[in-house]
C-alpha cells in the first residue's frame, strides 16, 4: 500500500501572522473531521491563533474545554532550555493514545521549530528528531503533523535539513505537495548534497502566498 505523506513542512518569511489564517482554516476543518488538534507556538502566536479562530466564529470555549482543542505555549519538553527529543516524541505519543482513548479519528498537530527548540536555539538534534517523527507517522496513520519553519530566524542548514526531512510541503488546508527533495530515512548523506538546488528550491516555496 503505498504511503500517503501526513507529516508536512510549511516554510515561510516574514511575519508568522501571516500563516494564522491558513492554520486556523486547517484546524477547523479537522475538528469538523473529529480530529483532536494540538498548537504549539509562543504566547503571542497563541493569542493570535485564538482571535482568529474566535473570529471565524469558532466555540473556542467548547473546543479547549472540551478537549478537542489544545493551544499550548508548554515547553516541557526542554532539559535545561534545550530542546530532547525523546521527551518531545514520548508526549507527542502520549497525546496521541489519549485522543484516541478519548474517541478522537486521530490528532492533527503543528508547531512552530523555533519555539519547540527553545531559546537555545541549538539544532544538532533537528535532523535525527524529524526522520524519526516521519518513522512515528509511518507507525500511526492516525497523526497528521505541520512543523513550521520560520526563515527569518532558524538557520539556512535548520531550513534545508527540515525541508529535506519531509516527504511534503504544507500550501493549506486542502493542499499539499510532494517533496522531490525528500531524503529517505536511510540516506546520511543526501541532506549534504545539491545544496544550491535546495536553496533554490526553499527560495520558490517561501515566495508562495498562502491562501485560504
Amino acid at each position: 500500500m503505498e504511503h500517503v505523506p501526513r507529516h508536512h513542512c510549511l516554510v515561510y518569511e516574514g511575519s508568522p501572522s501571516r500563516l494564522i489564517p491558513v492554520l486556523a482554516a486547517a484546524i477547523c476543518e479537522k475538528l469538523q473531521q473529529n480530529y483532536r488538534c494540538f498548537y504549539l507556538n509562543s504566547p503571542e502566536m497563541v493569542s493570535e491563533m485564538r482571535s482568529c479562530l474566535e473570529a471565524g466564529g469558532l466555540d473556542l470555549a467548547a473546543e479547549t474545554s472540551g478537549g478537542a482543542l489544545v493551544l499550548s505555549s508548554a515547553q516541557d519538553h526542554l532539559e535545561s532550555g534545550r530542546f530532547d527529543a525523546d521527551a518531545m516524541l514520548r508526549g507527542l505519543e502520549e497525546t496521541l493514545q489519549q485522543s484516541l482513548r478519548d474517541g478522537y479519528r486521530g490528532l492533527w498537530a503543528s508547531g512552530d521549530m523555533g519555539w519547540e527548540f527553545g531559546p537555545a536555539r541549538e539544532f544538532s538534534q533537528l535532523l535525527e528528531y524529524e526522520r524519526r517523527l516521519e518513522k512515528f507517522f509511518r507507525k500511526n496513520p492516525e497523526i497528521i503533523g505541520v512543523c513550521q519553519y520560520h526563515a527569518d530566524i532558524l538557520p539556512r542548514k535548520a531550513m534545508r535539513q527540515g525541508f529535506l526531512a519531509h516527504p511534503s510541503v504544507f500550501i493549506n488546508e486542502s493542499l499539499a505537495l510532494l517533496n522531490p527533495h525528500y531524503a529517505e530515512l536511510h540516506s546520511q548523506t543526501r541532506q549534504t548534497e545539491n545544496s544550491a538546488e535546495i536553496d533554490s528550491s526553499l527560495e520558490r516555496l517561501l515566495q508562495l502566498e498562502f491562501a485560504i
